[in-house]
């Protein structure tokens, strides 16, 4: 079995198979939010604060923080964002870039075993920003493309990833601390990317033995009732053997499907978290009459006797 530790100065999250899903909280992007680029680029930081607080407290397991903004100086700025979510919240940090400087502006700051969101199979690419994970002790994430873009057979986005886990292992970062993600594409521009994504994750899992995690909602770009689409493919991701995903914790259905897929996988003994999160706490005083009513309207139904 393979575990993906990752940690705050206080907090570990562990992603693994026989693990708790993990939600990694996705809305510390400016990407697409014009008013939250703008405040960041103006050093504030309050919306960051407040979407921090927000998604743990809906049950995010770990946050992603990226601060790609044109024009402005990504380095100092993921910087800043870094320690701020970390002086107000416990969980671990994935820290989001395509820029190595500032990948590493945010590792620099970091308390704890990062995620680093993200390293790809070009050349250039593996060899910038694994000796930097390697450096940091952080664990990454592996995209499946590389120079020749983002294929549409997973078999090519296999060996995509097949390459960066070996070549992670020959920068000495084991195979255990790079979590895959297998490109999760638009479900209503490829038809068959769903099964493309879900025969690939299993393979992940089965025959590289890794974790694997995605921007969910990708999946669901173009359509309406997005959160319908989304909260369908991680229950079915979470069967194929996913163990992570980037998403929004924010979405109850997309909570949901996540927590009921645990439930349905094993992965929550008694059924704990789910009674913990959804249980309806009867009125004082109503507790026999909610026994009694339970007892005739949801018991299990018997066969008559012969």
């Amino acid at each position: 079995m393979t575990d993906t530790v990752v940690s705050s100065a206080t907090k570990e999250v562990v992603i693994g198979f026989d693990r708790p899903f993990v939600i990694i909280g996705e809305r510390i992007n400016p990407t697409g939010r014009k008013i939250l680029a703008a405040e960041m680029a103006a050093g504030d930081f309050s919306r960051v604060e407040a979407d921090a607080r927000a998604q743990v407290e809906a049950g995010a397991h770990m946050l992603d923080v990226n601060a790609g903004i044109p024009l402005a100086d990504e380095p100092a700025i993921l910087a800043k964002a870094v320690q701020l979510v970390q002086s107000i919240t416990d969980v671990p940090l994935s820290i989001d870039s395509s820029i190595v400087a500032a990948l590493e502006a945010g590792l620099k700051v970091y308390k704890g075993k990062a995620l680093v969101n993200s390293v790809t199979g070009e050349e250039e690419r593996l060899e910038a920003v694994l000796p930097l994970v390697k450096k940091y002790g952080a664990a990454v994430i592996a995209i499946s493309n590389d120079e020749t873009g983002i294929s549409e057979d997973p078999d090519v986005r296999y060996a995509v990833a097949k390459k960066i886990v070996e070549r992670a292992i020959d920068h000495g970062i084991p195979a255990s601390d790079v979590v895959v993600d297998p490109l999760v594409m638009p479900i209503g521009a490829i038809n068959s990317a769903g099964v493309q994504v879900l025969r690939l994750v299993h393979r992940l899992r089965t025959e590289l033995k890794v974790n694997t995690s995605c921007g969910a909602s990708n999946v669901s770009f173009g359509l309406p009732n997005r959160d319908g689409i989304n909260s369908a493919f991680l229950t079915m991701a979470i069967g194929a053997g996913m163990t992570s995903a980037i998403a929004n914790p924010l979405h109850a259905d997309v909570v949901r499907a996540c927590l009921g897929a645990d439930v349905m996988m094993g992965h929550d003994p008694d059924c704990a978290r789910w009674i913990r999160k959804y249980r309806e706490v009867p009125p004082p005083g109503a507790a026999g009459e909610g026994a009694a009513r339970g007892r005739r309207e949801g018991g299990l139904r018997r066969r008559p006797s012969a």
